[in-house]
C-alpha cells in the first residue's frame, strides 16, 4: 500500500518539505570517484518528478560544481524546490581554522559576518536563484563567537536573501549557543543504524526548542543499502576504499541484518534500503533524512522510502535486529 510522501515542517520556519530530501555530496564528485553531470542532472529532476522537492548541496562538494549541476537541474522549476546550501568551508581567506586542502589548494572553516555575505552571494549566483530556502553553517569555526554568526545569518533572512537557517557537525554546546543566539530552525547531522550517538547528545537539545534534524548518511555511505556486499571493491578516490566502517567483517554483519528486514521489505514491496530510510524517518527526533542519488533510478529508489510507514511491531523487529547485528561494528 503506498502512502503520500511524507511531509515534515522546517524547524519554526513554516517550510513544509518532503521528510526524504535530496543529499547531492556525490554528485559533486569529490571523494566519490567524479561526476557525470548529465545523469546528475536527470536524477535530480527525477527526484522531483517524484515528490523529492528538499534538495541539498553545499559550495564544498566540488568546490561550486555541485550548486552549480542543481542549478542546471532545477531551472525553470525553483518554484518546485525547497533548496538547501551551506556556508563556512571557504577558499576565498586564510582566515579561521585549516580544515583540509582541496587540489593543493586550502580550504578553511570560517564563519565571520562578511564572509558568509560573501558566501551566499556566490551561492545564488551558482544556483541560479535569488533566495535559498535553508542556509546551513557546515563546519562550525571556533575562531568567530556563534552570536556574530546568528547575526549575519538574521540579517540575510531579513533581506529574503534566506527564508531559514540551520548548523551543521555541531556540539550540544555550539548547539546551546546557536538556539541562545536566534532562532535555529535545525542542526543537519550524521545518524544511521550504526551511528546513533545523537540520540543521547543533540536531540534532547532540539526536543527542548523546537529545533529540526536532518540526518545525512542514513545509509552509511551505502553500507546499509544492501547493495554492498561483502566482496565490493572500492577504487581510486572512494572514502569508502580505507573507511573501516567497510570492513569485511563489518559488512558480513550488515548482511545478516539484511536478511532479518527483508521480510518487512518484501511485506511493503519495498527494498531493503528503503526500509531503512523507512526506520531512520521514524525514530524519535528525526525529522529529515538526506539520501544520496547518483542517476534517476536511485532517486526514484530513495522516494519510494517516503511513502512507507513501518508499523510498531515492524519498527521494534528492525530495531532487535539492528542491535544483534550492529552492536560491535568495526568504527
Amino acid at each position: 500500500m503506498s502512502h503520500e510522501v511524507l511531509t515534515r515542517t522546517l524547524g519554526n520556519s513554516g517550510i513544509e518539505a518532503p521528510a526524504v530530501g535530496l543529499g547531492t555530496w556525490a554528485i559533486g564528485g569529490w571523494m566519490w570517484g567524479g561526476t557525470d553531470e548529465a545523469r546528475s542532472i536527470a536524477a535530480i529532476q527525477a527526484a522531483l518528478d517524484a515528490g523529492i522537492s528538499l534538495i541539498d548541496t553545499a559550495p564544498a562538494y566540488g568546490q561550486g560544481l555541485a550548486e552549480e549541476i542543481v542549478g542546471k537541474a532545477i531551472k525553470g522549476r525553483r518554484d518546485d524546490v525547497i533548496l538547501a546550501t551551506k556556508c563556512g568551508l571557504v577558499w576565498h581567506t586564510q582566515q579561521g581554522n585549516h580544515f583540509f586542502d582541496y587540489d593543493g589548494r586550502p580550504v578553511h572553516r570560517y564563519l565571520g559576518k562578511e564572509s558568509i555575505f560573501h558566501e551566499v552571494e556566490q551561492s545564488l549566483q551558482r544556483l541560479g536563484t535569488d533566495y535559498i530556502d535553508h542556509y546551513i553553517t557546515h563546519w562550525q569555526d571556533p575562531t568567530t563567537p556563534i552570536a556574530e554568526t546568528v547575526e549575519a545569518l538574521e540579517s540575510l533572512k531579513q533581506q529574503g536573501k534566506i527564508r531559514s537557517f540551520g548548523a551543521s557537525n555541531v556540539s550540544p554546546d555550539d548547539l546551546k549557543a546557536y538556539v541562545a543566539a536566534g532562532p535555529l530552525d535545525a542542526i543537519q547531522e550524521e545518524y544511521s543504524m550504526v551511528k546513533r550517538d545523537i540520540e543521547a547528545t543533540l536531540l534532547p537539545i532540539c526536543a527542548e526548542h523546537g529545533v529540526s534534524t536532518l540526518s545525512y548518511s542514513s545509509l552509511a555511505l551505502g553500507l546499509l543499502s544492501g547493495k554492498i556486499g561483502p566482496t565490493r571493491e572500492f577504487s581510486g578516490d572512494d572514502l569508502r576504499r580505507d573507511n573501516p566502517r567497510f570492513s569485511q567483517s563489518n559488512r558480513e554483519k550488515v548482511a545478516k541484518l539484511m536478511e532479518s528486514i527483508a521480510p518487512v521489505a518484501e511485506a511493503h514491496r519495498a527494498t531493503s534500503a528503503q526500509v531503512v530510510i523507512a526506520w531512520t524517518l521514524q525514530q524519535p527526533g528525526i525529522t529529515f533524512s538526506l539520501c544520496g542519488a547518483r542517476d534517476p533510478e536511485q532517486a526514484k529508489e530513495n522516494a519510494k522510502a517516503a511513502r512507507i510507514r513501518l508499523a510498531s511491531d515492524e519498527l521494534t523487529a528492525i530495531s532487535e535486529a539492528a542491535k544483534t547485528h550492529l552492536t560491535d561494528l568495526d568504527a
